[in-house]
């Protein structure tokens, strides 16, 4: 890893967890945006609607494992 990352991830590390939420958050769409088609907005605001919820706990969130293996033994 170089110097200039590795003092940003450092930095990165000393902010209280919102922002380090928030920082990733930024970080992986920045990722994301290389090659996908942007979001329409009807999409980005249901993607916000979805986060909201998350946030309020008005959703309970599965774990992935079993998300993923039920959804493979549906193919199956």
């Amino acid at each position: 890893m170089s110097t200039t990352a590795e003092k940003v991830v450092t930095e990165a590390m000393e902010l209280p967890p919102a922002l380090r939420a928030f920082v990733a958050e930024k970080l992986i769409e920045s990722l994301d945006t290389l090659d996908s088609p942007p979001l329409s907005d009807r999409w980005r605001e249901e993607v916000r609607r979805r986060c909201a919820e998350v946030d309020r706990g008005a959703v309970k969130l599965g774990e992935a494992e079993r998300a993923f293996a039920d959804a493979y033994a549906a193919l199956k």
